[in-house]
């Protein structure tokens, strides 16, 4: 088999695993934002400065605009994707890359779930507007969606960036 046929072989393994690792982030990172929603529904405290701006409520709706609920967002997503690059890490992409790459992959993550949490938001919000009787199913399909929008960024950044393989 050719070196290119044997990458692409490799490259289709990794894409699969990796998409089996983002189900078990996917599934973890819903059960923790319903329940992180759920325990934190009371906690009305305004966000600061540039997150209230971001987090607007003529943008995210009624309620959302505060620490109880960007907070699940963020937990859920930093708990579950940090588990999933860890498990990528050894299994999926068998690397032994420096551990400070870790640092880069939270920067990115980081971004990822404000953009993420803010997406989040506009679709709980858009969806309670205008399809009411999904309401109760707003934060799994916004947290879904934006799972997806992750998804796209980190499999590349992962593959050929944190954990990229030596040259032989």
């Amino acid at each position: 088999m050719s070196e290119n046929a044997e990458n692409t072989k490799t490259t289709v393994k990794e894409f699969i695993k990796f998409n089996l690792v983002s189900f078990l982030v996917t599934l973890s990172q819903l059960v923790l934002v319903n329940l992180f929603l759920y325990l934190m529904k009371d906690w009305k405290a305004p966000l600061p400065g540039f997150l209230n701006e971001i987090f607007r409520t003529e943008v995210v709706g009624e309620g959302n605009n505060n620490w109880g609920y960007v907070l699940p967002f963020f937990l859920s997503n930093a708990i579950a994707n940090v588990i999933g690059y860890f498990i990528n890490r050894k299994a999926t992409f068998k690397s032994n890359s420096p551990k400070w790459m870790v640092v880069v992959f939270l920067v990115v993550l980081s971004v990822l779930i404000l953009i993420g949490t803010w997406v989040q938001g506009r679709l709980v919000y858009l969806i309670r507007m205008n399809y009411p009787s999904l309401a109760s199913l707003a934060p799994t399909i916004a947290s879904f969606t934006a799972g997806i929008l992750q998804f796209l960024v980190l499999f590349p950044l992962e593959k050929f960036f944190l954990f990229k393989k030596k040259e032989s």
